[in-house]
């Protein structure tokens, strides 16, 4: 999957104003964003630093370079970005490859978008190699295509990944519907332009203009993301 090819044959729902779903991974689809964390702890640990608890919530949602940046510079580690980031991605793919739990909600949501034939992207701040990954057990089919962190010039919470998204699927990223964890992929979504969802994982979300929180994403199906559509018209 990549962020390049966009998709064709794109339909949506009549009556409704929603043309596609932009759904995060880390935290949103699979519950990974602790596996994260626990990986920062050990690699950290390795080097002779412990993390404080408190740091976990500045590192959520972003980009690795910011999260590991910042690492770095609150530790004093010896260590480069480069060599850092290959140790993370390491580890958090050992972690996966043992487990990879579903949020709940989500095997459903993504069967539902995919028998009505809703454009649906994955928009995540993860490599691509990570990704690729995951999505052999989300399931490649139930995304037209999927934007990685190191794909695009700036990632979450710049507006490109989501704009990326929706210029690929041919799309106005107002016409879009993004499900989110964190603050940092809510910023995003909402400077693209997007409708959000926030079903918050780590840290609280709290309800906005064109943002409604949920608790999980069992209260999300399509029924509601056309609601959100037709209440913004």
């Amino acid at each position: 999957m990549t962020s390049t090819v966009p998709a064709l044959g794109i339909r949506t729902g009549e009556g409704s104003a929603l043309q596609a779903v932009l759904l995060d991974m880390d935290g949103t689809l699979v519950d990974t964003e602790g596996f994260w964390w626990d990986v920062e702890v050990e690699v950290f640990a390795s080097l002779g630093h412990t993390l404080d608890d408190s740091w976990r919530h500045v590192v959520v949602g972003g980009p690795m370079t910011r999260s590991a940046g910042f690492l770095i510079e609150a530790t004093g580690a010896d260590i480069g970005l480069a060599e850092l980031t290959v140790l993370l991605n390491d580890g958090f793919e050992a972690r996966i490859d043992h487990a990879l739990p579903l949020m709940p909600g989500a095997a459903r949501l993504l069967a539902e978008l995919s028998e009505h034939e809703i454009p649906t992207a994955l928009v995540s701040a993860s490599h691509r190699r990570i990704i690729d990954r995951v999505l052999t057990t989300l399931g490649p089919q139930h995304f037209a295509l999927s934007v990685a962190g190191d794909e695009v010039p700036r990632t979450k919470p710049h507006p490109d990944p989501y704009l990326a998204a929706a210029a690929g699927l041919g799309v106005d990223p107002v016409r879009c519907a993004v499900v989110e964890d964190t603050v940092t992929g809510v910023t995003a979504a909402e400077a693209a332009g997007c409708q959000v969802v926030a079903v918050p994982s780590v840290g609280p979300i709290t309800p906005a203009a064109r943002r409604t929180v949920v608790s999980s994403l069992e209260d999300v199906d399509l029924s509601f993301l056309h609601g959100l559509m037709t209440e913004m018209r």
